[in-house]
């Protein structure tokens, strides 16, 4: 179990985490969101042992983190680690010997890793020479190389399609389900709906709010939410308003909370005599849970 309890760092007169506290359990993917500026990158630096907190507890399996957890930690970070002129099965052996692997057990860990992302037949193709997703892939392999139990995947998919995406997706699941526990940063919001068990919203370096997605949804009065899309918003929000539901804006467009589930006829209806170029419903999701949290947005 990694857990974070109280934590500040500050870079001179500038406070960037301020009594941060979580905690990711085994077997668990445990997404850490937040806008660029919230803290997420020094929370990993001081998880990886790179940084000096200033104040608080930082724990993984009830050991503090300090150089003896190092392999105990795997990070595959947003900007690839790897070697372009190296092959696959060259660039995990370098970073197996950096974490001290005699030769056995690098060979083991080598091809245990290629089999993991699914890139045993590519094991001497130069890096240089994979697609973008064989690259992300091989990337994450190296944060696996020396076995650790908790893996950091920093903006894992980034810039990659969406078939790519789906793997690397199905990748992270197979690394939970061997018992890895994994923190995963990502600005996709519905890659951390499918694949976190659990979510830390951080902002202004501090959680917000954590839970389970059905535990957040909580945080949203309402069942689900009416899209809207018409020439006359301010019509339609004083509308809404008189009938007691909360209006928000995501974007351009035009959104209402409804405190109980209804047909489109029945929304319409309430609307009525105000042009409507369309109308849907939607679930609550965690984009508009995440957007509540972090803009608490006002018309």
């Amino acid at each position: 179990m990694l857990k974070l309890d109280g934590v500040c760092k500050s870079y001179g007169s500038r406070e960037v985490l301020r009594n941060l506290t979580l905690t990711a359990y085994p077997r668990e993917v445990y997404g850490l969101l937040g806008p660029n500026g919230a803290g997420k990158t020094t929370t990993i630096n001081l998880i990886c042992n790179l940084l000096e907190r200033d104040r608080g507890r930082i724990e993984f399996n009830q050991q503090p983190i300090s150089a003896a957890t190092k392999s105990l930690i795997g990070i595959a970070p947003q900007q690839n680690l790897l070697y372009q002129s190296l092959s696959c099965q060259e660039n995990l052996n370098f970073y197996a010997q950096l974490y001290g692997l005699n030769k056995q057990h690098r060979k083991e860990q080598i091809a245990w890793c290629l089999d993991a992302v699914q890139l045993r037949d590519r094991a001497r193709s130069i890096v240089a020479n994979l697609s973008g997703g064989m690259q992300r892939r091989l990337n994450i392999a190296v944060a696996l190389v020396h076995n650790p139990e908790l893996v950091i995947l920093d903006e894992p998919t980034t810039g990659l399609d969406i078939e790519t995406r789906y793997e690397i997706w199905s990748l992270i699941n197979k690394l939970r389900e061997t018992g890895i526990t994994i923190i995963l940063t990502t600005h996709l919001l519905d890659e951390a709906e499918k694949l976190c068990q659990r979510l830390g919203l951080l902002k202004s370096g501090q959680i917000i709010a954590e839970g389970t997605l059905e535990t957040l949804k909580k945080s949203i009065p309402a069942e689900e939410i009416v899209m809207i899309k018409t020439q006359e918003k301010e019509k339609a929000i004083q509308r809404g308003q008189e009938l007691g539901l909360t209006p928000r804006r995501y974007g351009n467009d035009l959104a209402f909370w409804l405190p109980q589930a209804q047909d489109l006829k029945t929304i319409m209806d309430k609307f009525t005599g105000i042009p409507l170029d369309s109308l849907s419903r939607e679930s609550i999701r965690l984009e508009h849970i995440y957007l509540e949290m972090m803009q608490q947005s006002s018309i």
